[in-house]
């Protein structure tokens, strides 16, 4: 940290102008997968793809045999939420967020806080041994200066030295805590690629309309929105009836297994399983699809497994080789997964079809044929599989719906001349909702078990033993979980009643308020999932209401840059973020029925 970083709490790491362009408010967005997709956020969210050009080529022009049914009310929309008892104080912040100097001040915070190379690496240490982690230090203690009133009025918990939990005391001892989250660290950036940055990865710079720099939207956005919501609440003189808890860890991407695994055991004994009304983290995202702007909160993550497949086998000199080297048979094992991916099968009660159902009901520019498809797969069977079968063509959606499948690390050998004495591979899963990590686990030995037999291989798969020695094997099989033993899909959080409606009225009020609309529909909230896991799978205990969803706008093909070059968050887009947060909290702490 630099002394002039230390000496100020609005650290502007490049000139600013005096005045704060508002940025553009037309989404470009046309990827019905971008909303689906983007917070998984862990490591798949480079990839753009156009399923909407797609499924209008496919389906727009088929004809229906059967008359199309009046569809369900499967996507049920609640009124925009505004804050009624805190209606003056919103009123009064909403004039102060609009103001040249807090936009200016809200773009210091989050271009400072990008300069900190808060990065999570693979291969970490432990907290206190790893050099790596000392960044954090800084971090923290610039994020002391930057919002003196959060750390003066807050009660700040540190877990297992660098995981934050503020807590802000309500004065009711019955309404129900709700916590939010956001995470400091992001991901590495590639050396060999930092010359195609427009802007250093770590300067966040400001070029009138967008603030760029590695984590500038993951996760450090969300991060300093809420600190910057609640350093404005505290400065207008709110005082919380329900308990409001800020955690962030610092290692979500790589898993959080020391930060929000820590966190949510602390949190667990602090205020019990199920103790919070709701939980809110990064997530879903909203845009513009077939002409309606929709928000996709998630409401569920798949499991996760990496599989290790190993083979020991007699070594020897290549010129004397066996009919199948262990590179050979892993070899005819890893084709054999590519043979026989796992089945797709889309239910009504998947967050996936209500997505679509949503998008049956209220996109304005859905082919016809698309929505009488979805209209009719409510009641029937046969539209439904017709509905699995055109939707799954799309790859990213057919990744959502069921148990993928990518072989990702291969090893084998050392020299050319010399046979490999052993040879591994690691399958990684993403397990869909409503499998498990035992149907997962199962379904791969069986997929193995005939090869070990045709190779003449002992075979122990999790730990027991599928195939013993028969006292003239050619060689072991093991099927293992790699790095950690997995995790389960993650409980889905209902779309119904007071919590889901709460989100849903802000999400709307927050859309309309940024925009000066009045309509209740200008944008649906959708619920869907997302593809990776977030910090909240350490949080399942913690409450029963789950949402990945913190407010972001994307409208560039490109994803914002997140998790590969130029990452950058349009400041309209930040500055909406901080208004979603402050309604969140104003109409949490007035509502009595979560």
């Amino acid at each position: 940290m630099t002394t002039e970083q230390k000496l100020k709490p609005d650290f502007v790491p490049v000139p600013y102008p005096d005045i704060v362009p508002n940025g553009t408010r037309k989404s470009k967005f046309r990827v019905l997968v971008q909303l689906l997709l983007v917070a998984g956020i862990a490591g798949s969210l480079a990839v753009v793809f156009s399923g909407r050009k797609w499924l209008h080529n496919k389906i727009a022009h088929k004809p229906m045999v059967s008359e199309p049914l009046k569809l369900e009310e499967s996507c049920t929309q609640a009124d925009p939420m505004y804050p009624s008892r805190h209606a003056h104080l919103w009123k009064n912040l909403t004039s102060v967020y609009q103001s040249d100097a807090f936009k200016k001040r809200a773009i210091r915070q989050l271009g400072s806080a990008v300069t900190f190379e808060t990065i999570s690496w693979d291969d970490m240490g432990d907290v206190g041994v790893d050099p790596r982690w000392d960044v954090y230090e800084d971090f923290q203690e610039h994020l002391a200066y930057a919002f003196p009133l959060v750390h003066s009025t807050l009660k700040l918990t540190k877990v297992n030295q660098y995981g934050l939990v503020y807590e802000w005391k309500g004065s009711s001892r019955t309404a129900r805590p709700i916590l939010l989250a956001a995470h400091q660290d992001v991901v590495p950036v590639e050396e060999s690629a930092i010359e195609e940055w427009e802007h250093p990865p770590f300067s966040g710079y400001f070029d009138g309309t967008k603030i760029w720099g590695r984590g500038s939207t993951d996760d450090k956005a969300p991060l300093i929105s809420i600190l910057t919501t609640i350093e404005s609440l505290i400065s207008h003189g709110f005082n919380p009836r329900r308990t409001i808890v800020f955690a962030s860890g610092f290692d979500e991407e790589i898993s959080g297994p020391r930060g929000a695994a820590h966190i949510a055991q602390a949190l667990e004994k602090r205020y019990g399983k199920d103790g919070f009304a709701f939980i809110i983290d990064e997530g879903g995202v909203f845009g513009t699809q077939y002409g309606t702007t929709f928000a996709v909160p998630g409401v569920a993550e798949k499991g996760y497994l990496n599989a290790q497949i190993e083979l020991t086998a007699p070594g020897g000199h290549s010129s004397i080789p066996p009919d199948h080297t262990s590179i050979g048979m892993l070899a005819a094992m890893l084709v054999n997964y590519e043979d026989n991916p796992f089945n797709v099968s889309l239910s009504r009660k998947h967050p996936i079809y209500t997505t679509l159902q949503c998008l049956g009901e209220y996109a304005a520019d859905l082919p016809d044929a698309l929505r009488n498809l979805i209209t009719q797969s409510v009641t029937s069977d046969v539209a439904l599989n017709k509905l699995t079968e055109e939707v799954s063509k799309i790859s990213l959606i057919k990744s959502l719906i069921g148990t993928t499948q990518a072989i990702d690390i291969i090893e084998g050998g050392i020299k050319v001349n010399a046979l490999p004495e052993q040879a591994s591979a690691i399958v990684n899963h993403r397990i869909a909702v409503f499998s498990s990590l035992e149907e997962t686990r199962k379904r791969d030995t069986n997929l193995l078990v005939p090869l070990a037999q045709k190779f003449n291989l002992t075979f122990e798969a999790f730990g027991k033993t599928v195939i013993g020695d028969n006292g003239s094997s050619a060689g072991n099989l093991t099927l293992r979980a790699a790095f950690h033993d997995g995790i389960e899909p993650a409980p889905i959080t209902s779309t119904t009643g007071p919590i889901f409606e709460l989100l849903s009225g802000t999400i709307k009020a927050t859309y309309n308020s940024h925009r000066n609309l009045g309509s209740a529909d200008s944008i649906i909230v959708a619920p869907g999932m997302v593809t990776g896991n977030t910090d909240t799978r350490h949080y399942w205990n913690l409450s029963s209401s789950i949402f990945r969803y913190n407010h972001l706008h994307i409208a560039d093909a490109g994803l914002n840059g997140i998790h590969t070059v130029n990452e950058f968050i349009p400041v309209d887009s930040y500055l909406e973020m901080i208004e979603f947060f402050t309604i969140l909290i104003l109409n949490s702490d007035e509502s009595t029925q979560l």
